[in-house]
């Protein structure tokens, strides 16, 4: 089931743990369908370079499983990790801070994160082994 020109039901729920429900109600997917065309934009602005997404929606097992808080956007498919070929997340987060995030994350100079949210509150964050600070 196509979200969006580029993004699928499908790439938007995998997850590294098979044996566990990533199943999204219809809410959620509606959620991610708006999710889905925010990734449009970021598509566009860096580039239409491919976005390769390793997480977005999470079920409450697949959640618990990665280790992440319950109010996690994921939970509701707000929120997407993704790494884009040939760039750097520091230069991702760069480019896309003019976009109406919720918040970008770059996580373990690894992939960035991104959420969106009705009233968004543009939180650009680092996140590594020192911690979780400000992105500048």
């Amino acid at each position: 089931m196509n979200l969006s020109p580029h993004f699928t039901l499908a790439e938007m729920t995998v997850t590294d743990h098979r044996l566990l429900d990533n199943s999204p109600t219809q809410i959620e997917i509606s959620n991610l369908q708006r999710l889905a065309q925010f990734l449009e934009t970021v598509k566009t602005t860096l580039g239409g370079k491919p976005i390769m997404i390793s997480s977005a929606f999470r079920s409450k097992a697949v959640n618990d499983a990665v280790g992440s808080r319950d109010t996690s956007q994921h939970r509701q498919g707000l929120a997407c990790d993704f790494k884009v070929p040939g760039m750097a997340p520091d230069a991702v987060v760069r480019a896309l801070l003019k976009l109406p995030y919720d918040q970008i994350i770059r996580e373990f100079d690894a992939w960035t994160h991104i959420s969106i949210a009705d009233k968004p509150r543009r939180q650009a964050l680092v996140i590594d082994k020192a911690g979780t600070r400000p992105f500048v």
